[in-house]
């Protein structure tokens, strides 16, 4: 089955003449004879990157998938081939009702019928990796709940596992064959790919990932995250609350139910910072069919999130390092930027500054010919991403899934409202951010944090400092006792030396002394 399956994986190379893509950007002239040989009386009509999406969409929904993790890689890519990446979706028949019930029986231990009042064999939504059910069910308390089931797709493990193994025979091909291969890193991205997938395996990583963005976005009052219900969560079951909303794509419905249209575009921009810069811990799959907007009158006009498989967290020194570039790109203060990319050490440290500086300029410079509203920060990151390139930089995954989901939400936020001026959202962030770094509020957090191992430390000062003290006046006698005794030790190697050195002399003086007594006697 395998091999059939890699028989079919090269047929579709070469029906969409991958083979041409991949030598002709190899420099070695061989590569280059042999990509005429094998093209002489094929002709492609489509760009390289439609290419390369249709024979994606051919291969399946694993490859689909792979292709679309591959798109958030645009710090690697062409830019065209990661525009038409971007275009991937997930087009999958649902699989039998009858299967999906068996899943949730074994995974939850009950029958359907115990589990639920009311279960709907017909699902409403599938994809690549899982499908999703309608279902009615009581909870403790005895309260009847609308419930969304998310089942995960039968036998998935061993699918990704083969189309996997055969993903990293060909990611070895493609570093072999070409120099841009060995660029785009074939084996590191598969190996990013084995990641994602492997944790969207895990329904109950994507329940916690829901339940840590509706604490963190608590009290923000413009988005909902459905609760989950952890006595009906598996890793191949998820059951959770059921949303009801307009996508977010239907805009023209929006207008109608009387949604302020430029107010849903700014509080989108504003939720996505917030998760950024306030949380460091942010949705990361943001594209239209995984957003609503809720019309029910106590919740009028917020937005809904849902399927929360790929989160993006950033650390401390990645906020920093994101909104101290965003500043400087606004001042036109390019030396910044390039000390910026030297100082997180992606760069190396022998790297001239004014020789990045003039990439980094070069890149920036065009953007500020165009009003405020038309710059897209997302673009800026990748083409950063893009000049790293030429000085061997390492970006890291976070950043490049957190440019990826920015250029989702910079599209969502300007197909809603064109005048939409994403700096005039974004710079309150950042500059609120600036200020609690550096500010007496980081000082007094710190302080916050540090404050239960000071209070369990205090009581323990008065014979903690007795101990040092006490061991520091040991240390010093005994450093004094040894110090005597080297000085004494010195002065007997001194009489040593002494007592050595007259000899040789007496010995020596003996020795001439001799020397004229045989000789006056001769």
């Amino acid at each position: 089955m395998k091999f059939l399956r890699g028989i079919y994986i090269v047929w579709i190379f070469f029906r969409y003449g991958l083979d041409e893509v991949v030598l002709t950007s190899s420099s070695h002239r061989g590569f280059r004879l042999t990509a005429r040989i094998v093209t002489f009386g094929r002709r492609f009509r489509q760009p390289r990157g439609v290419r390369l999406r249709e024979a994606l969409e051919r291969l399946g929904p694993i490859f689909v998938k792979f292709g679309q993790v591959l798109s958030t890689r645009r710090d690697l890519l062409p830019p065209d081939v990661a525009e038409e990446l971007a275009l991937l979706q997930d087009r999958v028949p649902p699989f039998p009702s009858e299967v999906a019930v068996a899943t949730i029986e074994r995974a939850l231990r009950k029958p359907v019928d115990v589990l639920f009042t009311e279960f709907d064999r017909q699902p409403v939504a599938s994809a690549s990796i899982a499908q999703v059910h309608f279902a009615r069910m009581r909870d403790r308390q005895g309260i009847e709940r609308d419930v969304a089931v998310k089942v995960l797709r039968p036998g998935m493990l061993s699918i990704i596992e083969k189309d996997l193994s055969l993903m990293r025979m060909m990611a070895g091909w493609v570093e072999r064959l070409s120099a841009d291969g060995r660029r785009l890193k074939p084996r590191e991205v598969v190996a990013e790919f084995d990641r994602y997938l492997h944790d969207e395996l895990d329904l109950m990583r994507e329940a916690a990932n829901a339940a840590q963005l509706r604490r963190n976005m608590e009290g923000l009052d413009l988005v909902l995250i459905p609760e989950m219900y952890w006595d009906y969560c598996a890793t191949e079951v998820l059951v959770m609350q059921r949303m009801t909303g307009i996508p977010i794509s239907q805009v023209e419905r929006l207008r109608e139910q009387g949604v302020d249209i430029p107010r849903l575009a700014r509080d989108g921009i504003t939720i996505f910072f917030t998760q950024v810069f306030r949380d460091g811990f942010f949705h990361a799959d943001m594209h239209p069919g995984n957003i609503l907007v809720s019309v029910d009158p106590d919740t009028f006009g917020r937005y809904i999130s849902l399927d929360f498989g790929i989160v993006g967290t950033l650390t401390e020194f990645d906020k920093e390092y994101l909104a101290q570039n965003f500043t400087a790109f606004f001042r036109r203060d390019y030396k910044r930027v390039a000390e910026l990319h030297i100082e997180s050490g992606w760069v190396p440290a022998e790297t001239r500054v004014e020789e990045l500086e003039a990439s980094v300029r070069a890149v920036c410079e065009p953007y500020f010919d165009r009003p405020l509203k038309e710059i897209s920060l997302g673009m800026v990151l990748m083409r950063l991403f893009q000049m790293s390139r030429r000085f061997h930089v390492e970006i890291q995954p976070q950043l490049t899934l957190l440019q990826k989901t920015l250029l989702n939400v910079e599209g969502l936020g300007r197909d809603l409202d064109p005048d939409l001026d994403l700096w005039s959202t974004a710079k309150p962030f950042l500059e609120k951010w600036m200020l609690d770094q550096m500010g007496p509020k980081r000082l007094l957090n710190e302080l916050r944090d540090e404050a239960p191992h000071l209070i369990r430390l205090l009581p323990e000062m008065p014979r903690l400092l007795h101990q040092y003290l006490t061991q520091q006046v040991h240390t010093q006698k005994a450093q004094d006792r040894e110090l005597v005794r080297l000085l004494a030790e010195q002065r007997r190697t001194n009489r040593l030396l002494q007592s050595v050195l007259y000899g040789a002399i007496g010995f020596f003086l003996g020795m001439v002394v001799m020397q004229l007594a045989l000789h006056l006697r001769g």
